[in-house]
């Protein structure tokens, strides 16, 4: 019969409903009854698209006789880390505390106060590769609460210690020493064969790739562009990209790209579309605009709920094995493309022998220009026949099992990727990635902000669980990009409305930071605060952008302030370790350099103004703020006007303006201009 997590609406949580364990979801109710039983809380932590969990799930929590000493011994409280990254955090830095690493499924042990005293993450059921084996972890800790009950309330204390706040690094200035620093410091481990930075396992390092971008666009250095290039080329005709349906996986675990950990992640994608038009921008290169569009094309195919939300994942595995659903055998690829067989499986480097357990993952170790060129191929040619090919299989693999998908929408995630999504669509000018932005803008500010305030997640038909500071952050952001989209003031309201939030009930006057968790949510051991960039964006430096974005639009020096200090505090961790720093360098560079502001006067939808759009979508500058329009004109349109009846540009910098102009090659001029230091 199906236990307590029925009742719940995560789709993870939903997995674990009819195991055999006695699971209870995350609450005040679990841990009164370790309090009312005198027993230790098991706490299995994970997420829906996690393969390792799950195998441990399998091996483990659907396994009766392991479930009855779980059952036995311990209070089991299960978390999907997606929907309470809060508690996610917490524990696992008591885990890599433990045992100097981290991952999921992250299990750990805790006194009924909330207090970890021992942890790990997978344990199989049997004693293997130097692990203990799941059934001698439960039962030696199940003992030693028994018969060593001081010494595990001592180790509990002395736990909860890494939990106190370090002294903070001093203040250091942020400016061009800051950003050289950095730089150097990222290009020192970036990997000149393949791209990227260091070895497998591989993820895209998409926040690095946008400050690099941004400071070749600052400086004129063409390594910067030139490693950004590659390793987006290198990301792109890898095992990483899908090269059939479009999308991104996690990341590879070799060091090519080549082979992926095969679940597809909201984040990753979000961040990747927004890195791919900037590039676009850049470059011009019309496959770095394929790839991102395919992608898009990806989210409103696969990922787009009825409501207009993101959904959070795919999972990694299908019939049992993980990705089945994106691999072929050769005779598979020959039946599906007859005629078209050879060219394309030399193409996408496919044999008979295979390169991933048997069979095929797709890859094109050679661009289709230079594999055209190899064998004197014409190029329009090969190129009809790869999108024909393409066709074909990704019909052929629509009929396959698929993988499951998490279908919960995740606020931060869905702010990530609002924001892509609206920039694409402004950049590439397409009125479909239109479309969907003000859809999915829509949903999410009806559904899940209320009172000016984030839910985490909806799911189930509900909205539900606080929103932390990466989700009033990246909606905001993602509102913003929307108002620069369409200049429809609704959204900047929307975004101001956040900002007010992120300050009000996450910035603590008394440690000058921004905490991750709300003043006034449930307490915990402890009060999250993570400033690293990690596989997404920190809520602090989420939170710093959208301060120093609302503080150039409405002219409130007092949030960009408040930016400017927290990137003090920062500096230091940033120049020593930029590539955990990402996002926030991204901020230290507008901090650096400055804004770009432009301001378009007229009418939105206008020829004339449609004009001036184009020239501002095709020009790649950082740290750029767009406003315009005639409703509910922010601080920054004040005075600024059109010339006659002519839509009509504003370029500043600070608080400098070029000459208002009419003209888009005048305006293109202007842009080129204002992006450099």
């Amino acid at each position: 019969m199906p236990n307590r997590l029925a009742l719940e609406t995560s789709p993870y949580l939903l997995q674990h409903a009819h195991n055999p364990v006695d699971w209870h979801p995350w609450g005040d109710d679990a841990f009164a009854r370790a309090r009312a039983d005198d027993k230790p809380v098991l706490l299995s932590v994970g997420y829906a698209a996690c393969h390792w969990c799950h195998v441990m799930a399998h091996e483990s929590f659907e396994d009766a006789e392991t479930a009855a000493l779980m059952n036995q011994w311990f209070i089991n409280v299960k978390v999907d880390r997606e929907e309470r990254p809060d508690v996610d955090a917490i524990y696992m830095r008591a885990v890599q505390a433990l045992t100097r690493q981290g991952g999921w499924p992250m299990t750990v042990f805790l006194t009924p106060d909330g207090a970890p005293f021992y942890g790990g993450t997978y344990f199989p059921p049997d004693d293997r590769h130097g692990l203990p084996s799941f059934r001698r972890v439960l039962a030696s800790v199940a003992e030693a609460w028994r018969t060593r009950r001081a010494e595990i309330a001592d180790g509990a204390t002395a736990m909860l210690r890494i939990y106190d706040n370090p002294p903070a690094p001093p203040r250091a200035p942020v400016g061009p020493s800051l950003m050289h620093r950095a730089v150097h410091a990222a290009l020192a481990r970036y990997d000149r064969t393949y791209g990227g930075f260091g070895g497998a396992p591989k993820f895209p390092p998409t926040m690095t790739l946008d400050f690099l971008l941004r400071r070749w666009a600052r400086t004129g250095d063409d390594a910067l562009l030139d490693a950004v290039r590659h390793t987006w080329d290198r990301m792109a005709h890898g095992g990483l990209f899908d090269q059939l349906g479009g999308g991104f996986h996690r990341y590879t675990v070799d060091g090519e790209w080549l082979v992926p950990h095969f679940e597809k992640m909201l984040y990753d994608n979000a961040l990747l579309v927004r890195l791919g038009a900037h590039l676009w921008q850049a470059t011009g290169d019309p496959e770095v605009r394929a790839v991102t569009e395919r992608t898009l094309a990806w989210l409103a195919r696969e990922m787009t709920s009825p409501e207009g939300g993101f959904y959070a994942s795919l999972d990694a595995d299908s019939e049992g094995h993980e990705g089945r659903f994106y691999v072929w055998s050769l005779d598979e690829l020959q039946q599906v493309l007859g005629a078209d067989a050879a060219p394309l499986a030399a193409y996408w480097d496919a044999t008979a022998a295979g390169n991933f357990e048997g069979r095929n993952i797709l890859w094109c170790p050679k661009p289709a220009g230079a594999f055209a060129a190899s064998r004197a191929l014409d190029l329009a040619a090969l190129q009809a026949t790869i999108a024909r090919g393409r066709d074909a299989l990704l019909a052929a693999r629509d009929r396959r099992a698929r993988p499951a998908r998490d279908d919960k929408v995740i606020a931060s995630w869905n702010g990530l990727m609002l924001r892509g999504l609206a920039e694409c669509a402004r950049v590439f000018g397409e009125p479909k990635w239109r479309v969907l932005a003000e859809r999915a803008a829509g949903f999410l500010a009806d559904t899940m902000v209320r009172d000016g305030r984030a839910f985490r997640v909806f799911a189930g038909g509900e909205a539900r669980i606080g929103g932390f500071l990466e989700d009033h952050a990246a909606l905001g952001l993602g509102f913003l990009a929307v108002y620069e989209l369409t200049f429809d003031a609704r959204w900047l309201h929307e975004a101001l409305a956040l900002t007010d939030a992120c300050e009000r009930h996450f910035w603590d006057d008394a440690t000058g930071a921004f905490f991750d968790a709300a003043a006034d949510a449930p307490p915990l051991v402890t009060r999250p605060r993570d400033t690293y960039d990690n596989a997404m964006p920190s809520g602090t430096s989420l939170a710093v952008e959208l301060l120093q974005r609302i503080g150039t639009l409405t002219g409130d020096t007092a949030r960009t302030a408040r930016a400017q200090d927290v990137l003090s505090s920062l500096a230091e961790y940033m120049g020593s370790a930029p590539l955990a720093f990402g996002h926030l360098l991204g901020a230290a560079d507008f901090e650096t350099d400055g804004d770009v502001s432009v301001v378009l006067a007229g009418t939105p939808g206008a020829p004339d103004f449609a004009r001036l759009e184009r020239a501002l979508a095709a020009r790649y500058v950082p740290s750029l703020v767009i406003a315009g329009g005639v409703s509910a004109p922010p601080a920054i349109l004040d005075g600024k006007t059109r010339l006659g009846d002519s839509a009509t540009a504003y370029v500043c910098r600070g608080f400098t303006c070029d000459a208002p102009t009419t003209d888009a090659a005048e305006l293109a001029v202007q842009l080129d201009a204002a992006g450099r230091s």
